[in-house]
């Protein structure tokens, strides 16, 4: 057992929030900050591999965590990726740029989470962007780290330039932003790459910090558990590069581990539900049955469709450029539908085909995460429990609908044939045989939330306050997805990205709150 000295804060994930975080409190000189990340780290872009760069396209095996999950009750085990690496899952997906809408945030804040409202977070989702479409607008920004486009009409491909001249027909309003507050409809994909580089936060925020001498950056260091010295904070325990037991002393520890790991890292430490811990055998330091309980995701259906024309699907196009907002017929929640269309798909079977996704973005179903042991090298149960609730699969069969649609009409449906999905054909189906089908092929939109969910100390239902800081404990603060109290109506990376932004605030503005 090797020991080190200490820091004043230790990050554990450099991923969406927590590179932020490093960033952003590094900034301070007199505040030593060690970032601690499982994966490999990339000191420029030119080091950085093709995978992690190449932004037409996820990076799903290289730099991956390897985890899998159960869609729902009647599916079987399918991988669920996860960034591993400096920047995280914004290092290795689809770059997609979405906020989420002023309700998805209000919601929050009339949860007992006030410093979350829209009007809060606005100038932090502000503060991270330079979008150079929209960055002159009252509610965009022009000076972030993170760079915002979107495709211009003549850099979509055929089958995207059809498929949106096809909502037109269908009477979809264009959303030129998906980014305005009040937008709906279809139109570009806000995408954060350029020059077809993704533009992750180890990119935008690690390294123009880098040559910081209060930043230390420690990758290949796999995370055992936080220490304690009764319910205060005393550091963290690792597996460092070397294969060796570490024990880093810290003042304040911060898990940005993410919506599945930090449930898992929280548990290892002795904070979880009590027959929990008593199962894995580990000291329980604070009794807490909501870690791990709360997942939420964006469930989805798709479609595949054969393209007519051999020359329109090629993997050297964007795998997204446009996206579909709406709200689904008699639900009170607006924009909880999302049409995408990808420009080709994964299957070597049908080569020449694309997909048409319909993703529910306001979910009531609620799944869990869960460890069958105390080995920090254990992968988590993943199970999102989707179509538990039926709400949830009747908006996702007006999707699946919805999407069959634009097969129907159009100069989108002059290109396709052969439509399916999950390679059965839905007009020759009953009704409750489609239902039964999207209740066993439902898949995640890989957006796991919600895990360790702040709220007021006397919401039993939470781990965190509203500042990220850990009930019961002093000296730990989650700054993740794991915190939404709900799935924003969008992609999550932004919105974790704002997550780093908001917490690092608070710990800047309020030294004395997080003991340091």
């Amino acid at each position: 057992m090797q020991k080190i000295n200490g820091y004043d804060v230790v990050i554990v994930g450099a991923g969406s929030a927590g590179s932020v975080l490093a960033a952003r409190l590094s900034e301070h000189q007199e505040l030593s900050v060690c970032l601690i990340e499982a994966g490999p780290d990339y000191s420029d872009i030119g080091a950085t591999p093709i995978d992690l760069r190449n932004a037409k396209q996820n990076s799903l095996n290289d730099h991956d965590w390897k985890h899998r999950y159960e869609p729902t009750a009647e599916a079987s085990p399918v991988h669920f990726p996860r960034g591993r690496v400096t920047g995280g899952s914004s290092a290795v997906n689809t770059a997609i740029a979405l906020r989420g809408i002023p309700e998805d945030y209000d919601h929050w804040a009339e949860l007992g989470n006030t410093e979350w409202s829209w009007d809060n977070v606005l100038p932090k989702f502000q503060r991270l962007e330079r979008d150079i479409d929209y960055g002159h607008k009252d509610f965009h920004g022009d000076a972030g780290p993170i760079l915002i486009r979107r495709h211009p009409w003549d850099e979509l491909s055929e089958t995207h330039q059809a498929w949106w001249e096809t909502a037109r027909e269908l009477g979809i309003p264009d959303c030129p932003d998906h980014n305005d507050p009040n937008g709906w409809g279809a139109g570009p994909q806000p995408m954060n790459k350029i020059n077809g580089v993704r533009i992750s936060t180890a990119i935008g925020y690690l390294a123009p910090a880098r040559l910081r001498p209060n930043l230390t950056i420690r990758p290949d260091t796999h995370l055992v558990k936080v220490n304690f010295d009764s319910s205060a904070v005393s550091g963290v325990q690792v597996i460092n590069r070397t294969r060796d037991v570490e024990d880093i002393r810290a003042r304040l520890v911060i898990l940005s581990a993410g919506a599945i790991l930090t449930p898992g890292i929280l548990l290892r430490s002795g904070i979880g539900d009590s027959a929990d811990l008593e199962r894995l055998g580990v000291h329980q330091i604070a009794n807490m049955p909501a870690v791990g309980r709360n997942l939420q995701d964006h469930p989805m259906v798709s479609l595949t469709c054969e393209i007519s024309k051999s020359d329109l699907v090629s993997q050297e196009l964007p795998l997204i450029q446009t996206v579909m907002r709406y709200t689904a017929d008699n639900s009170e929640y607006r924009n909880d539908l999302q049409i995408e269309l990808t420009s080709w798909t994964q299957r070597d079977d049908i080569p020449n085909a694309v997909s048409l996704l319909g993703v529910l973005e306001q979910s009531f179903g609620r799944g869990y995460v869960t460890f069958n042991s105390s080995d920090p090298f254990e992968q988590p149960r993943i199970t999102p429990l989707f179509c538990e609730d039926e709400r949830d699969t009747i908006r996702l069969r007006q999707a699946l609908n919805d999407c069959l649609e634009f097969t129907k009409t159009g100069p989108f449906g002059s290109l396709t044939k052969n439509v399916t999905f999950n390679d059965y054909e839905l007009d020759i189906l009953a009704e409750e045989q489609i239902l039964g089908l999207i209740r066993t092929h439902a898949k995640s939109g890989y957006h796991p939330t919600g895990t360790a969910r702040m709220g007021p100390v006397d919401d039993a239902n939470s781990v965190v306050d509203q500042y990220g800081i850990c009930h019961a404990v002093s000296g730990l603060v989650v700054a993740d997805a794991s915190i939404m109290p709900t799935v924003p109506r969008a992609n999550t990376n932004l919105t974790s990205i704002m997550i780093g932004e908001h917490i690092s605030d608070f710990i800047s503005q309020d030294t004395d709150r997080y003991n340091l």
